[in-house]
């Protein structure tokens, strides 16, 4: 649990170019090694279908919870870094991609700015995100209702759950 200082805020990973799992990872391990913030939990990984331009490769995606002593621009910032540092290059929305990290939750944090909306606006429509989010934060309220739920009643199709348990990213 996050220590006094710190606020809770969770991310959703993804990935559809090279090697996703190992990218995620490695944004993930730089994420920990921050010593603002720090990784509490992560999803089991999952093979999703493409959305929004569906003629490209599977993603692969995972949900974290993160611990951090950074405000919500400067957790976006450290995202948007590990990112480049991965070589992630922003062609065209929803097109393919090394690793894309979002921030979907900080806190209790309700925030409307062009580059930063909190929580994500869209989160609650998307089963790549929900359902590894479901998996940590069952009870994450999400407009109304539990993660859980909502993922419990949205299309599924397609999603495949690859790795289980929240270890996969340390190797």
């Amino acid at each position: 649990m996050p220590g006094p200082s710190e606020q809770r805020a969770f991310l959703s990973l993804g990935g559809n170019l090279g090697d996703p799992a190992k990218s995620m990872g490695a944004a993930l391990r730089m994420l920990d090694e921050d010593p603002l913030t720090r990784v509490v939990t992560v999803s089991s990984l999952y093979r999703t279908p493409p959305w929004g331009k569906l003629d490209q490769p599977d993603f692969l995606n995972s949900a974290a919870e993160i611990a951090t002593r950074r405000t919500p621009h400067g957790l976006l910032d450290l995202c948007l870094a590990a990112e480049r540092a991965l070589k992630r290059v922003r062609k065209e929305r929803w097109g393919p991609r090394i690793v894309d990290i979002d921030l979907l939750v900080f806190g209790e944090v309700e925030l409307h700015e062009p580059g930063l909306e909190l929580p994500h606006p869209r989160m609650g429509e998307r089963a790549f995100v929900l359902v590894p989010l479901a998996e940590i934060a069952p009870g994450l309220m999400i407009a109304g209702s539990q993660a859980a739920e909502r993922a419990a009643t949205i299309d599924r199709t397609g999603i495949e759950r690859l790795l289980a348990g929240n270890d996969w990213w340390k190797a």
